[in-house]
């Protein structure tokens, strides 16, 4: 038995006091989740049956006090979805029925607590909002049919495109958030398509994957990767991004289809975007010297001019010494036509090794043909010989060799060291060389030395020649001075006393008219002197006299005017202040005086010191005049 109302007593006989159940308060946002123990009719008059379970909202009561065959499960609070969110509900309670397996969508704004035997599948979520370059990839568990996108049978994929406020039905699931894909010129994607299988690549334009495509993650062999990481100074990339390689200048980059099964050859400076079925063709060279095969990996190669250094080992002469030479070949491709020469370049894989194999055979078959010594006085010229050949026509070297495989030139050959390999040969080699240098160096002393001797007597007569010449010549010239300077003196005499004679009498004149000439000057001068002193005095006088005018007049006006000024600024200020004010100012002062004498209980007051001295007979007056006022 369960007393829910005020009670006050003992328990009978037969009572036992189980227990005091306090209220539960239920609120907007909590409600209590109770289960019955028994079959049993609650204090709300509805019959609840064994082990069946219900929720008590604020709606059915304030507070609730557990019945005896009622169980509190738990207090349950409500769930609140805003304008922006959405949940999914499992098994809905409908007419008192838990629908189990069944799934329902429940859009926010609503509050609601959940029934037993209900849960949320998940949690409460956001609705998506898509942007213009936003989408969905959704696909249909179940049968779907909407206005928008017609009818849809599970395994359905589609997308749905913003700018929307999207909120995903039970029948659908979302698969991915997918963003619009910004790709510049020199950008792009691999795009695979799930219901052709057919790859393609994307390049140079914003694009939005369709809801059978997916990105494609195109591999790449290793040593393509390194390549492209050292060479094209590529970072780390996205496997679905093109494919991109800045072909150098003056190089070729080949690049084979595998679907279409043809090759296509770069030239550069190009940037090259491969293809989804497109590899690039890496090229294994020879290396070192000397050389050795693929030793060198690179995705393009150069057109040239380059030069390539290879050693020969184990060169044989006719009389069986052996050579060991280092060479450095200069090359070229020949490209007179992209599209037709631009394959040939790739025919042969190693140009390196193969040009470098060929020139070795030659100069081995060349040399084998020839003794040491003959080999060893026309090295260069044997070596250019076995490599480019004669001219039949000029019995000339050739220029260049040209190998046609590849159009690879060889157009220049220099041979940088060339050793024998035997010892013995070496140092006999090396002696007989010294010997040789030494026998050079002595005859060429020797004919230095006696053309020497030659020229210096040669020169040795040359100058006595000269002395006896030049002594001849200084004779000659003495006489010839000594005759001149006889003639001179006569000369010099005779002009001598002419030209004194002359000079005094043009001085005597020139004194006279410079005499006549400068009493005139002075005349003239004191003349001016005096007039110009006239006007200057003139000028002074009149000026001084307009300098007075203009000052007097000014002064005048000035005058006026301040006094114009000072008029009207009284005028105004006693206009301003008013007749009343001005007589309050006049009574101001005996007023305050004498209103300060009677509160200091005084008559009079006079103040004076030794450099003020005062007039007694005013202060008296003045004093008698202060004090009437004070009687009165």
């Amino acid at each position: 038995m369960c007393i829910r109302d005020r009670y006050m007593g003992l328990p009978g006989i037969n009572e036992i006091l189980v227990e005091v159940v306090s209220a539960v308060i239920l609120t907007d946002y909590k409600a209590i989740h109770l289960t019955a123990t028994r079959t049993f009719v609650d204090v709300y008059g509805k019959e609840r049956k064994a082990g069946e379970e219900w929720l008590v909202t604020k709606e059915m009561a304030s507070t609730h006090i557990s019945d005896v065959y009622e169980k509190i499960v738990n207090e349950v609070n409500i769930l609140v979805l805003s304008s922006n969110e959405h949940c999914y509900l499992l098994n809905p309670l409908e007419n008192g029925i838990n629908q189990m397996g069944k799934k329902i969508l429940i859009k926010g704004p609503r509050a609601f607590f959940l029934n037993p035997g209900e849960q949320l599948d998940g949690s409460i979520s956001a609705n998506y909002i898509l942007s213009d370059d936003e989408a969905l990839l959704v696909k249909a568990v179940e049968n779907y049919k909407d206005e928008e996108v017609g009818v849809k049978l599970p395994g359905d994929f589609w997308m749905i495109k913003g700018p929307r406020n999207f909120i995903p039905p039970v029948e659908v699931v979302i698969i991915e958030k997918r963003s619009a894909i910004p790709l510049d010129s020199v950008e792009g994607i691999y795009v695979r398509n799930y219901t052709t299988g057919a790859i393609n690549s994307v390049i140079g334009k914003t694009y939005m994957l369709k809801a059978d495509e997916d990105l494609f993650d195109k591999e790449l062999p290793d040593v393509v990767v390194e390549l492209l990481n050292t060479e094209g100074g590529a970072k780390s990339r996205r496997l679905s991004s093109v494919v991109t390689y800045r072909v150098p200048y003056n190089s070729a980059v080949q690049i084979y289809d595998y679907k279409l099964k043809r090759s296509r050859v770069v030239f550069g400076p190009e940037l090259v975007m491969l293809n989804p079925d497109e590899q690039f063709t890496v090229n294994y060279l020879s290396g070192s010297t000397p050389k050795v095969p693929g030793r060198v990996k690179t995705l393009h190669v150069s057109l040239g001019p380059a030069f390539t250094t290879d050693k020969i080992l184990q060169i044989e002469t006719s009389d069986h010494a052996r050579l060991e030479i280092q060479l450095s070949y200069n090359w070229r491709f020949q490209i007179e036509d992209q599209e037709k020469d631009g394959y040939k370049m790739f025919n042969v894989r190693d140009f390196i090794g193969d040009m470098c194999s060929s020139m070795a055979s030659r100069i081995r078959a060349t040399v084998a043909s020839i003794p040491f010594d003959q080999f060893h006085k026309s090295s260069v010229r044997t070596i250019r010989k076995a490599i480019f050949g004669i001219d039949p026509s000029t019995n000339k070297v050739v220029n260049e060799v040209h190998i046609p495989e590849n159009n690879l030139v060889v157009f220049n050959v220099d041979i940088q060291s060339s050793e024998p390999m035997d010892k013995r040969t070496k140092e006999s080699l090396q002696k007989t060389v010294t010997q040789a240098i030494e026998i050079t160096t002595k005859m060429q002393e020797q004919e230095a030395r006696r053309q020497a001797d030659k020229i210096r007597q040669e020169e040795m007569g040359k100058l006595e020649c000269l002395i006896l010449e030049n002594e001849a010549t200084v004779e000659e010239a003495k006489r010839e001075l000594l005759l001149l300077k006889a003639e001179s003196d006569f000369i010099k005499s005779k002009g001598q006393a002419t030209a004194e004679a002359k000079a005094n009498a043009e001085a005597a004149e020139i004194l006279a008219k410079a005499e006549v000439v400068s009493a005139d000057l002075r005349a003239q001068a004191n003349k001016v002197r005096e007039m110009a002193s006239i006007e200057h005095k003139n000028s002074m006088n009149v000026v001084q006299l307009e300098y007075k005018k203009s000052l007097n007049e000014l002064t005048i006006k000035k005058a006026q005017e301040l006094a114009e000024i000072e008029s009207g600024k009284f005028k105004k200020i006693m206009e301003s202040i008013g007749q009343e004010t001005l007589v309050n100012i006049a009574k101001a002062g005996p007023e305050m005086q004498s209103q300060m004498l009677n509160s200091l209980g005084l008559q009079g007051y006079m103040l004076m010191d030794s450099k003020n001295p005062i007039n007694l007979f005013t202060a008296a007056s003045g004093m008698v005049s202060a004090k009437e006022p004070a009687q009165e």
